[in-house]
């Protein structure tokens, strides 16, 4: 299992469009996300800054599956018209690179 930090932003004037769009997702995209390997995506917003957390077996594969999936293809569309930079499935996407995080639990004596 993969988590993957990703960034968008909102174009001027469109958070709340953003806001009322995410309030419930299609059905048809829900169903290609779960099918493209997606066990969780969480959305946090900042102002116009967009913060996702997509928990996701293979994360390369899912755009790749994604990128032809007409659900997808059409909320792309859609949800497009609300952000500053679209993000059409191509190239080697990865997310935002992780630099740290608390471990789970504290290591106990003799644990590196």
């Amino acid at each position: 299992m993969e988590r993957i930090a990703l960034h968008t932003r909102i174009a001027e004037g469109h958070e709340a469009d953003y806001d009322r769009e995410h309030a419930r997702i299609p059905d048809e995209v829900d169903t290609a996300l779960r099918a493209a390997g997606v066990h969780a995506w969480g959305i946090w917003r900042d102002g116009r800054d967009i913060f996702h957390l997509v928990e996701v077996e293979d994360y390369s594969a899912m755009r790749r599956q994604l990128a032809g999936d007409p659900a997808n293809l059409r909320w792309q569309e859609h949800i497009n018209q609300f952000l500053e930079v679209v993000d059409d499935y191509g190239g080697e996407d990865s997310g935002i690179r992780p630099v740290w995080s608390l471990p789970a639990h504290a290591p106990t004596a003799g644990e590196a």
